[in-house]
């Protein structure tokens, strides 16, 4: 088995990022409506995944290209409303604390590696 790793793969996990789009869009109008869902589509487009409502993340190899797709979703943020992209390390991503209710449940996991056989 031979796993392929980017040139700039670091074990570390200071490297590899995530970005968060966090959002709070009006929703009163039907128009204000369909800018809400065009934008939720587009993440999910991206690859992102829902955290909580309104609360997404991606896994990004490098802070490079996470620069990359936040220049992306600047040209997809609607005209109202408030967007806030973040990013930030895998270290700093994996040291979140998760509840559901009083149970603390661990963090998302990173994608898997691309293995070649």
């Amino acid at each position: 088995m031979v796993r392929v790793r980017p040139a700039d793969w670091d074990p570390s996990g200071y490297k590899i990022m995530w970005l968060f789009a966090l959002f709070d869009l009006p929703m009163l109008a039907k128009e204000q409506k369909k800018q809400y869902t065009r934008f939720r589509k587009f993440l999910l487009s991206q690859g992102f995944s829902m955290l909580q409502f309104s609360v997404y993340a991606r896994h990004c190899a490098s802070e490079e290209s996470g620069e990359g797709l936040k220049s992306g979703l600047r040209r997809a943020v609607p005209p109202e409303g408030q967007v806030r992209l973040l990013l930030v390390t895998d270290k700093q991503f994996a040291r979140q604390e998760v509840y559901i209710g009083k149970r603390r449940k661990p963090s998302e996991a990173p994608p898997q590696q691309l293995m070649l056989f």
